[in-house]
C-alpha cells in the first residue's frame, strides 16, 4: 500500500514550507468512513472540519491514524487531490480505518460507532512531533478521539507541546465518553462548542444549575474558565456567551429548500467559527455565518460538498 507505515516506523510525509504561508490549523482525531445505507464516504469530525477549512484557502494540519486498507488510501489520496497537508497522518498495519454505521430515521440520523479502529491508537510520540513542526496558530480537538487512553495520551503530548488556542468540539457519542476525559477536554479548551442537548447533558455531569440553557452555559464557562462558548439549536440557530458573558443570539435563518441530511452539519459550523477566528471576524458575524453554512449543508448528501463551487457563494457573500 502506498504511504505504509508503523508505530514503529511513522510517517514522516513531506509538510508544505516555504515563506508566504499562514500559520497550520492543527485538528487532532478520527478520519472515518461514515456508512450509509446505500453507500460509504469519508467523514469523522476533524476530517471534515479540515476539508472545509482547506477549501476556504487555509492550511489544515490533520493528526490521525488510519488502517492499512482500501479506506485508508481512500482518505490519504483525497487529502492530496485538495492539497492538504498529510504529515499527521499515520497508518496502522493491523487495526482498520474507522467506521461508523449511519442510520437514517425520521428525527435525524443515528450513528453506530464501531470500536477499536485505527484513530484510538494515535501514537503520542509522533503526534508530539508533528505538532511542535507545525507551529499551528489553532487547534480543534473533540471527544470521541479520546475514548481509548492511547490517543488521549497523544492529545496531551500535543497540547503540551503547543501553546496555540484551543477550539474544543464537544461530540458525546454514548458509550464512548466518560466524565474524567470530559472535564479534562473542557479545563483544556478556550472556545467549547456544543449542542443544546449536550449543554444539559453537561449542566447535569458537573452540576451546573438548573433553569435557563443561558445559565447552565456562563456556569460551565466560569467553572473551566472558557473564553466562549457557542451552543447550537438545530433548527432554531445558535447562542454563544463571550469573554464578558454577554449572550448573542444567532436566530435561524432563510428557510431551507429542502433538508436532505444533517450529517456534518455540527462539523460546518465549526468550521466557519474557526475561519472566523482565523480571519478576525466579530464574533458575532461568525456565528451568523456558522448558522448559514451548516443550514447550507444539510441541503446535501454527506458532511461536505463534491464540487468545491458549493463554496463560490460563501467566499462572494463574506468577501474572501
Amino acid at each position: 500500500m502506498r504511504h505504509k507505515t508503523s508505530l514503529e516506523q511513522p510517517v514522516t510525509h513531506q509538510a508544505p514550507t516555504g515563506e508566504g504561508l499562514s500559520p497550520a490549523i492543527l485538528l487532532f482525531g478520527e478520519i472515518l468512513a461514515d456508512v450509509f445505507p446505500d453507500r460509504a464516504v469519508l467523514g469523522g469530525a476533524p476530517f471534515n472540519v479540515a476539508r472545509h477549512l482547506a477549501a476556504f484557502g487555509q492550511r489544515p494540519l490533520v493528526i490521525s491514524r488510519l488502517g492499512d486498507d482500501a479506506l485508508g488510501i481512500q482518505a490519504l489520496d483525497s487529502m492530496e487531490d485538495q492539497g492538504m497537508d498529510i504529515s499527521g497522518v499515520q497508518i496502522d498495519p493491523e487495526l482498520p480505518t474507522g467506521r461508523v454505521e449511519v442510520h437514517i430515521e425520521n428525527e435525524g440520523h443515528r450513528f453506530e460507532i464501531l470500536p477499536r479502529q485505527a484513530y484510538d491508537f494515535i501514537d503520542p510520540a509522533s503526534a508530539a512531533v508533528a505538532a511542535e513542526a507545525a507551529a499551528p496558530a489553532l487547534i480543534y480537538f473533540g471527544t470521541l478521539s479520546q475514548r481509548h487512553h492511547t490517543s488521549r495520551q497523544a492529545l496531551a503530548h500535543v497540547l503540551q507541546n503547543t501553546t496555540a488556542p484551543r477550539f474544543l468540539d464537544i461530540n458525546l457519542r454514548e458509550p464512548w465518553y466518560d466524565e474524567d476525559t470530559v472535564r479534562l477536554s473542557l479545563q483544556n479548551a478556550d472556545v467549547v462548542k456544543l449542542n443544546d442537548e449536550e449543554l444539559r447533558n453537561l449542566a447535569e455531569m458537573f452540576k451546573a444549575g438548573a433553569g435557563l440553557a443561558q445559565a447552565q452555559g456562563a456556569e460551565l464557562k466560569r467553572m473551566f474558565d472558557i473564553k466562549r462558548l457557542i451552543v447550537t439549536c438545530g433548527k432554531d440557530g445558535a447562542w454563544q456567551l463571550d469573554g464578558n458573558d454577554d449572550l448573542f443570539i444567532a436566530s435561524p435563518g432563510k428557510e431551507l429548500s429542502r433538508i436532505v441530511d444533517t450529517v456534518g452539519a455540527g462539523d460546518a459550523f465549526s468550521a466557519a467559527c474557526i475561519l472566523g477566528m482565523r480571519l478576525g471576524w466579530p464574533e458575532t458575524t461568525a456565528l451568523m455565518r456558522a448558522r448559514d453554512f451548516a443550514a447550507a449543508i444539510c441541503e446535501i448528501r454527506g458532511a461536505v460538498p463534491d464540487d468545491r463551487k458549493f463554496y463560490q457563494a460563501f467566499f462572494k457573500e463574506w468577501e474572501l
